[in-house]
């Protein structure tokens, strides 16, 4: 397993084809994103997306972006797009490349990363504490997670 940062990588084109087999709606989005270089423009300059691979097979991904579903300048960096392909789950894989992901932002100078979910108990055994709930983008409902970087 090896974790890569899909912008410094010359695969993208089958990364994208990756994301998009995977079944979540979100995953399709975020193709879409890359596909049609919307990517920056949606969540913000300078954005990450991580890979976690397995050979050529994404075992998970996530975001780390200035910008996300809730629509508050002030919070940020935002870990976004949080998935683990289904023959992967139960070994905490995701909580490995959330680790990755908050220590980048660290080395960005980042003392807080927040994350939008309508999960209940999944971040919270990586190190996420509840903030509050608010609207996304899309008006529903979100619940904004969250940690404090060292």
């Amino acid at each position: 397993m090896q974790i890569i940062e899909y912008f410094e990588d010359g695969q993208k084109e089958h990364w994208i084809k990756e994301i998009e087999g995977f079944p979540w709606r979100a995953a399709g989005y975020l193709a879409d994103l890359l596909k049609e270089n919307r990517f920056e423009d949606t969540l913000g300059q300078g954005g990450k997306l991580y890979l976690m691979t397995d050979g050529g097979k994404i075992v998970s991904f996530a975001t780390l972006t200035h910008k996300d579903c809730i629509a508050d300048e002030t919070l940020y960096p935002w870990l976004g797009f949080v998935f683990t392909a289904p023959a992967y789950r139960g070994h905490r894989y995701a909580g490995q490349l959330i680790s990755h992901a908050c220590a980048e932002a660290v080395k960005a100078g980042c003392q807080k990363v927040y994350l939008a979910t309508d999960h209940i108990g999944l971040y919270e055994k990586y190190g996420f504490l509840y903030q509050e709930n608010r609207p996304d983008v899309g008006g529903e409902d979100s619940r904004i997670y969250y940690k404090l970087l060292q």
